[in-house]
């Protein structure tokens, strides 16, 4: 059981896509974002795989589900599903690449 929920808060994402694949001009599959700094980045699908490369570089734990909104929540430490209090509202429209 995830014992990472103290770290699950609202948040505004921070970038209307994926941060590091806007800066980069890459393209990414889905998007997450991270509960704790509302950092936005890309599926272990995407090329860039910059959700998890955010959490090994700030320990962040829980990711949201973010585009397409899936309402699912994921602890990298623990390695399972989070059931999240809410659902974090979009910052939209997101552009789609895939």
């Amino acid at each position: 059981m995830c014992t990472h929920h103290n770290f699950i808060r609202k948040v505004t994402p921070k970038t209307r896509g994926c941060e590091e694949c806007l800066e980069l001009g890459m393209t990414w599959v889905h998007l997450r974002v991270c509960r704790e700094c509302g950092h936005v980045g890309c599926c272990d699908q995407s090329e860039g795989k910059h959700a998890t490369a955010h959490f090994r570089h700030t320990r962040h734990p829980i990711i949201e589900g973010y585009d397409p909104p899936e309402g699912w929540g994921w602890c990298y430490i623990d390695e399972e599903i989070v059931d999240l209090p809410d659902q974090t509202p979009q910052v939209g429209p997101i552009p789609h690449y895939v």
